[in-house]
């Protein structure tokens, strides 16, 4: 056996035996349940799915779609804020979440519009507030463009749609070949961590168990795969079309969002012919930095005539 192959073949054994050691397996769905599912949860059967779902509060409905790789728990500060004055109804997306991968990988946009109207129908929730973030915000605009007399008002945070600049690193690793291999295996703590610092402004307020939960929820069952799936599906915005939407919409945005640049919001204030902009001083996820601001802001312009 030459030199070269016997380099060749410990390098191999090097990093088989650096797999085992470093693997994260997928954690049960079972003991995501029990961790993250409480006396509020529910489930509906929607395309397959087992969607898990919470409704709490009384009043108007008023829907909450979450971003991507997060979860129902992302709107935790508004229901406690918004319940008195709102029937609040929110899901964790296909992919994500409790509710887990689709089983046949679909994450395309046609996919999420028709699941959320098969969704609220199946809840008979009839003509809602809709309110989302990222991935959530654009399945929102995109949902309301489809089915214009079904959204009374639309809040969109950090809204996907328009076509933006630079990758977030996670999805770049996602898209390759070699690194999804290892991102559905191998996904330190640390890396979720860094993630999560990346779209909050404010460090101070990134908890561990904060951390933990987005880790956990990350590894449960299913997820990573459905993650890099979804990563990988190209995603049809009608952003061109934005400007046909008439619903009166409130904009929120974080001023030092590294992943969808505040320039969007602009862009969705300039297009979108009955709107109003806010921005705040906080990264991706406004709803999550500054729960109370946010909340009384979407409470005064949901319940304004």
């Amino acid at each position: 056996m030459s030199r070269v192959v016997k380099i060749i073949i410990g390098v191999i054994a090097v990093l088989a035996a650096a797999f085992f050691v470093f693997r994260t397996p997928d954690i049960p769905m079972e003991e995501i349940k029990t961790k993250y599912a409480d006396e509020a949860s529910q489930y509906i059967q929607v395309d397959g799915l087992n969607v898990h779902y919470k409704q709490e509060g009384s009043g108007p409905n008023l829907l909450l779609l979450h971003g991507t790789a997060a979860s129902l728990h992302t709107w935790d500060g508004w229901v406690n804020e918004l319940k008195n004055d709102f029937r609040i109804t929110r899901l964790d997306l296909p992919a994500f979440g409790i509710t887990g991968a689709h089983p046949d990988g679909d994450y395309s946009m046609d996919f999420y519009i028709t699941f959320l109207d098969k969704f609220i129908s199946q809840l008979e929730l009839d003509t809602i507030f809709l309110a989302g973030n990222s991935l959530g915000a654009g399945i929102s605009w995109s949902y309301t463009l489809n089915h214009p007399d079904k959204v009374k008002k639309l809040i969109l945070l950090d809204a996907a749609g328009y076509p933006s600049g630079e990758t977030p690193f996670v999805f770049k690793l996602a898209k390759n070949d070699i690194t999804a291999g290892l991102l559905k295996n191998i996904t330190p703590r640390s890396f979720i961590e860094k993630n999560i610092k990346e779209v909050y402004y404010d460090d101070s307020k990134i908890t561990e168990k904060l951390i933990d939960r987005y880790y956990e929820l990350a590894l449960a069952q299913g997820n990573r795969q459905a993650f890099v799936d979804r990563a990988r599906t190209q995603m049809t915005y009608e952003y061109d079309r934005i400007l046909e939407i008439k619903t009166p919409t409130l904009i929120m945005w974080g001023q030092y969002d590294e992943w969808i640049n505040v320039d969007n919001a602009h862009s969705f204030d300039l297009d979108l012919p009955n709107s109003e902009l806010t921005i705040y001083e906080c990264g991706h996820m406004p709803m999550e930095e500054l729960p109370a601001q946010t909340a009384m802001d979407a409470r005064g312009f949901l319940t304004m005539e």
